[in-house]
């Protein structure tokens, strides 16, 4: 909570639920990546928030972006990026997305298959591609599933069949898990890396990036390390692996960039047992997965609430939203710790908040309106 925030909260127009991003936060938090980083170009992740002025901020700070649709990146260029700051990072693209991305200047794109490097041959002729390749995610609090990458052994292949089709073959990259408490978890996927740099070169193509993907981790219950530590472990694994012949890199922060800038504000609707036995209240608010908290699913990201009884006896609660759908409830396998004088009514502030949280808000599900979103 920033005094911005505060400030800003107490003198609002009550409309519903809302989260409030501080863009000096933001800030604060890209110039720490390029500190921590400093031979790496930042590709913020638009996914994480696509909110106009949050992209401004960041163009104007010299940000690159990550785009994962032609709406992206038609959103990165109106905050003022050109083009050869872009690149069309989703691995599963239509080929007539590709040709409008290229249309609008767009020369670098992600791959993890041959099928997506032939559509970009065609849409996109003599563009840069950078296969993706799987990454266990262990230590991650969110970890990515197999949807997206190829086994390192078969990225080699990929990329000069790219070669081939008149492609640059750009590079490799690969994404630890978002949330990722573990800074040594790029050691591995730089390994990996390391060694199709090498295969590439012995069929003569010579890569020149690494994509060390997300996974920079906001604080939510648990303290994090620091950027600067994941500045250095990640240094440490390009040194070890790479030697001398270091490769250009980029990063794709997006929970790291915005994650800590932001709070939603939320009400208390309704507090509930399920029996005059039961130990265990159920607390509702107006907002719930389908609302913005959609990260709450299997209770991976568990969120800091505040409210105005901070200091007051706990008790355990189920944490629900408001919405007709059994699936909207966020915290019951490990009930959540809430104060035993929370009333109905009462607001509560869900830090950590800046990431993740608009763009996974539903529209209208049960006619409730999608989050609303302030930037200050």
């Amino acid at each position: 909570m920033t005094a911005r925030i505060q400030e800003f909260l107490r003198t609002r127009r009550e409309d519903g639920p809302c989260v409030v991003v501080d863009l000096d936060v933001v800030r604060d938090n890209y110039e720490a990546f390029a500190r921590s980083l400093p031979d790496t170009r930042v590709f913020y992740a638009v996914k994480a928030n696509p909110d106009p002025a949050i992209l401004r901020l960041l163009a104007s700070l010299g940000s690159c972006f990550d785009t994962a649709s032609v709406a992206e990146i038609e959103m990165a260029l109106a905050a003022g990026a050109t083009a050869d700051r872009l690149s069309f990072g989703n691995t599963i693209k239509k080929e007539r997305d590709v040709e409008t991305a290229y249309m609008l200047g767009v020369r670098l794109f992600a791959v993890d298959c041959q099928a997506e490097v032939e559509k970009i041959a065609r849409a996109a002729p003599g563009s840069r591609v950078f296969c993706r390749i799987l990454c266990d995610g262990a230590g991650a609090e969110w970890p990515l599933s197999r949807k997206f990458g190829c086994d390192p052994d078969m990225a080699t292949d990929v990329l000069e069949h790219a070669h081939r089709l008149g492609l640059e073959a750009y590079g490799v990259s690969f994404h630890v898990g978002s949330q990722q408490g573990n800074v040594d978890a790029w050691d591995q996927a730089l390994a990996s890396s390391s060694a199709i740099f090498r295969e590439c070169a012995e069929r003569g193509m010579h890569l020149s990036m690494v994509n060390l993907g997300g996974g920079f981790p906001t604080r939510y219950l648990k303290p994090v390390p620091g950027v600067e530590n994941y500045g250095d472990a990640i240094y440490r694994g390009l040194v070890k692996h790479f030697g001398n012949h270091m490769p250009e890199t980029i990063i794709e922060p997006g929970r790291g960039m915005v994650g800590n800038a932001g709070i939603i504000e939320a009400e208390v609707v309704l507090i509930s047992k399920k029996s005059e036995e039961d130990d265990v209240r159920w607390v509702y608010l107006d907002i719930g997965k389908f609302g913005g908290l959609a990260e709450t699913m299997d209770e991976a990201i568990r969120y800091p609430i505040r409210t105005r009884h901070d200091g007051a006896d706990m008790a355990p609660c189920v944490l629900a939203g408001p919405t007709c759908d059994s699936a909207d409830v966020m915290y019951e396998k490990t009930p959540y710790l809430l104060p035993v004088t929370l009333e109905i009514g009462d607001k509560v502030l869900i830090e950590g908040t800046g990431a993740y949280t608009t763009t996974y808000s539903a529209v209208a599900f049960n006619g409730f309106p999608p989050l609303r979103s302030y930037t200050i």
